[in-house]
């Protein structure tokens, strides 16, 4: 991994000053100049130059510097799609299918996908490093079964493998280059998001069961941090989702991605219209040498040239129509395998969302459940409090200044005290099963 970024990163100028320069020692004064500043680069990267690492259909990678109306007008793409591998913005994930070229925004995964090449943006995040690793080694090992298959010795296999290459290897395993390089970006798209679900898998769990068992501040508020990390994890998981199934419900997108087999009709479009031209040149000639026929009659070579454009129309017409038909079949049967994987990653945090509602609810009813008995806790404590009172209303009672002989008596006060308490404790009965009956209180 280090041998490929020290390769990925961009040359050295070579334009760089040298301090020990005496003449240029001579002409500065005061203050050092910016050591080893390239000042031709640093105005092309005022224009807008940017560092792409460039991988072929061979896996050879390089890198190459260009700005980015060259490398619009390279693949043929818009100004806003280019705006979506722009590091500077964030944009959700998207996957554009164009003439020339597929754009990819998936995740830290911003390419550009030809027939011929990928075009990512150089950087040093280790997800884009991997990414170029696992193409070039799945492009190289199917270099070396294309070129395993083609030294067989078996006369029938080198005539059929030399038939694919030319009229398209229509085998269910084959897959075009382009495609290739969207399975990898796919798959390292998926990876990380189920690797970062995994991860707030293994640290929520533990979590919410701390929180069930011991309610505090500090474990409301990890969970709440997790809880938005999760709706964000969700969001990004979802739009991948919901862009890979945007694309297999619309056919014409996908074959509209399907680069190497446009690429081929308009290569054998250009060849036929070079022969064309040819049969054309020919008959030109053989009509100067030909005499005149005084019968007026359509040409031969118009004839030809009629028979020969229906002919090719047709057949292209009948190639385009099956071409799109499996194209759409190979890439549909590839996009509904990482379907099912981003599925299965939506659905662990779809289940991870659900066991913290769950967990939420649980702690609202064990609140719930805590605030009713303090409500009935304060409730026998206001009725014991009016119990209570009553012993005042007796006191304040006989404290009046008044003569009774009950005050000459010495008897009387346990007397008044046992009534009294007597019947505090009745009223006090009386109200609990006041509560109970109208079951205000558990039973």
């Amino acid at each position: 991994m280090s041998e490929l970024k020290e390769r990925l990163l961009p040359p050295k100028p070579a334009s760089a000053v040298n301090l020990r320069d005496p003449s240029y020692r001579a002409f500065t004064s005061g203050r050092q100049p910016f050591q080893g500043m390239d000042f031709s680069g640093l105005k092309k990267r005022g224009q807008g130059v940017r560092s792409w690492i460039c991988v072929d259909t061979s896996g050879n990678s390089h890198i190459m510097e260009v700005d980015k109306f060259t490398m619009m007008r390279r693949c043929d793409l818009p100004a806003r799609d280019m705006r979506l591998l722009d590091p500077l913005f964030v944009y959700p994930s998207t996957i554009l299918g164009r003439e020339k070229a597929i754009v990819v925004n998936l995740e830290q995964i911003r390419c550009i996908i030809t027939a011929d090449e990928v075009l990512l943006l150089n950087s040093l995040d280790s997800y884009v490093l991997q990414y170029v690793v696992e193409l070039q080694r799945r492009l190289t090992t199917a270099g070396v079964n294309e070129v395993w298959q083609s030294e067989s010795n078996d006369p029938n296999r080198r005539r059929s493998r030399n038939f694919d290459n030319v009229y398209g290897n229509t085998s269910p395993d084959y897959l075009p280059f382009e495609f290739r390089a969207l399975e990898v970006a796919l798959e390292a798209a998926c990876t990380f998001l189920d690797s970062q679900a995994a991860e707030l898998e293994i640290e929520a769990y533990p979590l919410l069961d701390e929180l069930t068992s011991k309610i505090s501040t500090l474990n409301l508020e990890r969970v709440r941090r997790l809880k938005s990390r999760l709706v964000a994890l969700t969001r990004r998981v979802q739009k991948v989702r919901d862009e890979i199934e945007q694309l297999m419900d619309d056919d014409g997108d996908m074959a509209e991605m399907y680069l190497t087999e446009k690429k081929r009709r308009m290569e054998t479009s250009v060849y036929g219209d070079q022969s064309l031209m040819g049969y054309r040149s020919i008959d030109g000639l053989q009509s100067i040498s030909a005499p005149v026929s005084p019968v007026s009659s359509p040409p031969d070579s118009r004839k030809l040239e009629k028979s020969l454009s229906i002919a090719r129309s047709r057949h292209e017409s009948m190639r385009s129509v099956e071409s799109n038909t499996d194209s759409v079949e190979e890439l549909e049967m590839l996009l509904e395998a990482y379907f099912v994987v981003i599925d299965s990653t939506l659905n662990k945090l779809t289940s991870l969302k659900e066991y913290i509602d769950d967990t939420e609810d649980f702690i609202n009813i064990q609140l719930d459940n805590v605030r009713n008995q303090l409500i009935q806790f304060e409730l026998l404590l206001t009725t014991a409090t009016f119990v209570v009172a009553i012993f005042g209303v007796v006191a304040g009672i006989f404290g009046m200044n008044f003569a009774i002989p009950l005050f000459d008596d010495a008897s009387a006060f346990k007397w008044v005290l046992l009534i009294t308490g007597v019947t505090g404790i009745i009223i006090f009965c009386a109200f609990v099963w006041f509560f109970k009956y109208r079951r205000l209180m558990p039973l």
